[in-house]
């Protein structure tokens, strides 16, 4: 249960930072920061720092994930951004994005 509730959060704080208008006046833009704005604009890769920094709080809060914190951030922040890519990718604001690839 705890994974789940990791993937969940992991998922809606990032979607919140990658796709949410109340930081639009904040996100940088893509090309900004020598390039690593992108960061900002990708679920893959916001999906990882979510997932290591939300580690650290269910470990500080108590509740083990796993023993190693840090092999922990990065296995979570691993989990986290191959989750929230997914996620990304089968739904959008209409509901489902699921389709045929036409050949």
């Amino acid at each position: 249960m705890d994974l789940l509730t990791f993937i969940l959060v992991a998922y809606g704080m990032t979607q919140i930072i990658v796709y949410g208008s109340i930081f639009n006046r904040i996100r940088p833009a893509k090309q900004s920061l020598a390039g690593l704005g992108e960061l900002f604009h990708c679920s893959m890769c916001m999906g990882f720092h979510c997932g290591w920094f939300i580690f650290l709080l269910f470990h500080i809060s108590g509740v083990t994930l796993w023993n190693n914190v840090a092999i922990g951030m990065f296995m979570f922040g691993c989990i986290s951004s191959g989750t929230s890519y997914l996620i990304d990718k089968l739904v959008d604001d209409n509901g489902l994005s699921v389709g045929l690839k036409k050949q």
